[in-house]
C-alpha cells in the first residue's frame, strides 16, 4: 500500500434533517425482550448521569442530576424510580405504560426527604417482594478473571441501591443480568434497528462536522477555547465532554481527554479534539503546521492501519481477526493501538467490544461501532488520531433503512462512494459510514484540505 497526501475537496453528503422520534412501541418491545432474556421476575436497570444508556435505550428517559432505576416486572409493569427533580422529566418518557415513582434517596443532598425517604418502601410498593427473582443491570459487569472463582460477582451499581433491593427480595433472589444488554455479541444494546440508525446517523454527522469546523479554522495565536468556540454547537446531547488539548515538545504528551483551556497555540503544536454526541464520536489529532516530513511519514503508517480496518471489517468478521489485522499493520509503522481498535458505541461512547485479542465474537448486522484506533507511541508535542463511527448492516437491514429513511441511506451511500472513489479505500457494502468526514485524515492542520489517499 502507498499513500499520498494531496488536496481533496470533501463533498457535502446531504442536508441533515431532524431524525424522527423512535416509535413508542419500539421501547416497549425492548423492555419485554430484555425481561424475557433475563428470565427473572423483575429486571432492575440502573442509571445515573454518567451511565444512562441502558435506561435510555429501554425507555427514552435519562436522569439528570440524580440516579434512577427502571423496574420491569410481570404483567408488563414498567416503573421508573427517581428523585425530586427527575420525576416530571421522567413522566414525559415515550415508553408506553410507564409509571413514575419518587424515591428521595435519589435526590441530591439537602433536598426534601419528607415524602418518600426510604427506597425499600418504594420498591415494596412497586411490587417487589421476598423471593421474587430479581435481575440487576448495572453499567458494566465483571469478567470471570476479575473475581474470585466460585463466588458470585457483584453488580455495578451503588451499594446502597443493591442493599435496598436485596433487603426487599432477599440476597439469594438477586442476580446480575447486565450481560443481557451489554454482551458484545448478543447484548440487546449491541444491535440496533433501522430507526435507531437514522437517529444516530444525524447526530454522528453533526458531531463530525463540529470537529472539522474546529480543525479547519484553528490558527497559531488562538487559545484552545477559541478553537472550541468554532465547533458550531446546536444543542445535541453529548455522550462525552468536548475535548480540545494542545502542546509542544516541552509540554510532554498531548492528553486528548483534556477540556479546552486558555493555552495559546503555536505553529508546530500537537492538537487533539473530539466531539461525542448520542450517536457517535469523532476525534481528530494532528500538528498545527503546514509541513513536517517525519510526522507525515508516521501519519502514513497510521493511515495504513485505518485502511486495513475498513478492508477487513464486515458483517461476520471475528473481532479477534480485525484486532490482529490492524495490530499487525500498525506495527509495520512502529505503532500500536492504545486501546481496542474498535468498540460498540451509541448513547454512551463505549459499551463493550468484540474487538479483542483472540475474540471469536463476530461483528453482527446492526452493530454500531466506533473506529477507535488511537496510535501510540507519539513523540512529545505530537498528536495523531482519526476516529469516526459506522454501522454494520446486512442486505436486509440496508434495504429496510433505504425504505424507511431514504435520505439517510443516500448520505451513507455517498460517503462510501467518496471513501472508495476519492480516497481509494476498500469498504465493504455492510459498512455504513456515519461521519460527515469519513476517514478524512489531515495530519497538518494548517493544510486541512490535504488528506491521505491510497494509490
Amino acid at each position: 500500500m502507498t499513500f499520498r497526501l494531496t488536496p481533496v475537496a470533501i463533498p457535502d453528503f446531504g442536508t441533515i434533517d431532524e431524525p424522527p422520534a423512535l416509535p413508542p412501541a419500539r421501547y416497549a418491545a425492548r423492555c419485554d425482550a430484555a425481561l424475557t432474556a433475563a428470565g427473572t421476575d423483575w429486571l432492575v436497570v440502573y442509571a445515573d448521569r454518567e451511565h444512562m444508556a441502558n435506561v435510555m435505550f429501554l425507555s427514552g428517559f435519562e436522569p439528570r442530576f440524580e440516579e434512577a432505576l427502571l423496574l420491569l416486572g410481570p404483567g408488563g409493569r414498567r416503573i421508573v424510580v427517581t428523585g425530586n427533580e427527575c420525576v416530571p422529566y421522567a413522566e414525559r418518557a415515550p415508553l408506553p405504560g410507564l409509571t413514575v415513582r419518587l424515591a428521595q434517596t435519589m435526590s441530591l443532598l439537602g433536598q426534601d426527604r419528607t415524602v418518600a425517604p426510604r427506597l425499600t418502601d418504594v420498591l415494596r410498593d412497586a411490587g417487589l417482594a421476598p423471593g421474587t427473582r430479581t435481575g440487576i443491570v448495572g453499567w458494566k459487569y465483571l469478567a470471570a478473571e476479575e473475581w474470585d472463582e466460585g463466588l458470585p460477582a457483584p453488580s455495578f451499581l451503588p451499594a446502597a441501591y443493591h442493599a435496598a433491593i436485596a433487603r426487599v427480595v432477599g440476597a439469594d433472589a438477586v442476580e446480575d443480568c447486565t450481560a443481557v444488554l451489554l454482551h458484545p455479541e448478543t447484548g440487546h444494546r449491541s444491535i440496533i434497528d433501522a430507526d435507531q440508525i437514522a437517529v444516530f446517523e444525524a447526530a454522528a454527522a453533526r458531531g463530525s462536522a463540529m470537529v472539522w469546523s474546529v480543525l479547519s479554522q484553528l490558527r497559531p495565536g488562538d487559545r484552545e477555547r477559541d478553537g472550541a468556540a468554532r465547533m458550531g454547537y446546536h444543542g445535541d446531547p453529548f455522550n462525552v465532554h468536548m475535548m480540545l488539548a494542545s502542546g509542544g515538545p516541552a509540554d510532554g504528551g498531548v492528553i486528548g481527554l483534556a477540556s479546552p483551556g486558555a493555552r495559546v497555540l503555536q505553529k508546530g503544536d500537537g492538537v487533539s479534539t473530539a466531539v461525542g454526541l448520542w450517536g457517535g464520536l469523532t476525534a481528530r489529532a494532528g500538528l498545527l503546521d503546514d509541513g513536517d516530513d517525519a510526522f507525515v511519514a508516521t501519519a502514513a503508517g497510521y493511515f495504513a492501519g485505518l485502511v486495513e480496518w475498513y478492508r477487513i471489517a464486515r458483517v461476520g468478521t471475528p473481532g479477534g481477526e480485525l484486532h490482529e489485522a490492524v495490530t499487525d499493520t500498525l506495527a509495520r509503522g512502529g505503532l500500536r493501538s492504545l486501546l481496542n481498535p474498535g468498540h460498540l458505541t451509541g448513547h454512551e461512547e463505549w459499551s463493550h467490544t468484540p474487538v479483542r485479542p483472540g475474540s471469536t465474537e463476530r461483528l453482527r448486522s446492526g452493530m454500531h461501532v466506533q473506529v477507535d484506533v488511537i496510535p501510540t507511541p507519539m513523540r512529545d508535542g505530537w498528536a495523531l488520531n482519526c476516529e469516526d463511527s459506522i454501522v454494520l448492516a446486512d442486505a436486509a437491514l440496508r434495504a429496510e433503512l433505504a425504505d424507511r429513511h431514504p435520505a439517510v441511506m443516500a448520505r451513507i451511500d455517498a460517503r462510501r462512494r467518496f471513501m472508495t472513489g476519492t480516497l481509494g479505500v476498500a469498504v465493504d457494502d455492510s459498512v455504513l459510514p456515519l461521519s460527515s468526514v469519513p476517514l478524512c485524515l489531515a495530519p497538518l492542520w494548517l493544510k486541512a484540505d490535504h488528506l491521505f489517499v491510497q494509490e
